[in-house]
């Protein structure tokens, strides 16, 4: 089952019927341009849970879950935040409601951690924006509970604090078997480490690793630490009013290590769990444990169900990838959604 995430399995009637008629309609152009918008295959139906803060590589994932929501690869079923900081809601909202989504679920939970710089503070200021404080467990059972079975990929690009909790409540292990195909994780510094995302919650973290009953790919510390991204967006002038070049324009000058970029964590959890791992990654099987102090342990086993990902390709090639994806624009007219002055 692993091995289907680089994989499409089943075409949607619908796309290909329209497909047909466009070609008979003799409409060349229109039907040529849809063949990559993925009407082929069912979009994904994806969960994204992030931390959205401390870190910025968050505003690069979600942004990336939009460009594949726009070009039909995706369907987001809730954007939901392992942290709760006040605004944290709103943050991902607005991202939501700049890519012409603004009624996505959304969900808080997790841990009180927010950004340093303060970039939050600047999208809530000039962006629009909702507030939704529901509990993200209860957006998660409400959510999967409306899918059809074995449909539905998790992605989480922050702590596990959301998904422990969603095991722990009643029915919690039932409802994820039957309705979730597979979980995406940016966790772990292989074959062994702290990593943030694990360490944070660590009880959380053994927690899951540990129950999590479908299967699972890990993106570690070691893959996105390579694949430093946002200058381009940033230099772009042509992009104005967008809160993702907002974040890398405020957040990359105040650090020097991101010089160079950012290091790009979260967006390679969402390139693998969109577009599967193939041919930037092959599948590792074995098996992650978690230390009570956080610290995370790779077991190589082939029967576990865990799988995490290892390079095929040079991480410059993911580089100009992520680049080009952070980039994307909205689809849908931006005049009533355009930053305030």
């Amino acid at each position: 089952m692993l091995d289907s995430i680089g994989k499409d399995k089943k075409g949607a009637r619908w796309g290909a019927f329209f497909i047909v008629y466009l070609l008979r309609m003799k409409i060349w152009i229109l039907a040529l341009a849809m063949l990559p918008m993925g009407l082929w295959a069912q979009p994904r139906r994806v969960i994204f849970d992030s931390d959205m803060g401390p870190d910025y590589d968050d505003v690069g994932a979600i942004t990336l879950l939009h460009a594949f929501a726009d070009s039909g690869y995706v369907r987001i079923l809730a954007t939901v935040a392992s942290t709760h900081y006040p605004g944290v809601s709103g943050v991902l909202s607005a991202f939501n409601t700049y890519f012409g989504r603004p009624c996505i679920p959304m969900g808080v939970g997790g841990l009180l951690l927010r950004d340093w710089q303060h970039w939050s503070d600047t999208l809530l200021a000039r962006y629009p924006h909702e507030v939704d404080t529901t509990d993200a467990v209860s957006v998660y059972r409400t959510v999967l509970a409306k899918q059809p079975d074995h449909s539905v990929t998790v992605i989480t690009v922050g702590f596990l604090s959301n998904l422990a909790g969603l095991l722990q409540s009643p029915g919690g292990p039932e409802l994820v078997r039957r309705k979730v195909v597979r979980l995406v994780s940016m966790a772990g510094r292989f074959p062994s480490g702290y990593e943030f995302n694990v360490m944070k919650d660590a009880a959380a973290s053994a927690y899951v690793f540990d129950h999590w009953p479908t299967p699972i790919v890990f993106s570690g510390f070691e893959i996105g630490e390579k694949i430093k991204t946002g200058l381009p967006l940033v230099h772009d002038d042509a992009i104005r009013h967008s809160p993702v070049k907002d974040v890398f324009r405020i957040a990359i000058p105040m650090a020097a290590e991101d010089s160079a970029g950012r290091k790009s964590w979260d967006e390679t959890a969402v390139l693998v769990g969109v577009r599967g791992y193939a041919p930037y990654y092959r599948l590792e099987y074995g098996r992650m444990t978690v230390a009570p102090d956080g610290r995370d342990s790779w077991t190589t086993t082939a029967s576990s169900g865990q799988a995490r990902l290892v390079e095929t390709a040079p991480p410059s090639e993911v580089r100009a990838l992520i680049d080009r994806l952070i980039m994307h624009q909205p689809l849908t007219p931006q005049k009533a959604l355009s930053a305030r002055p």
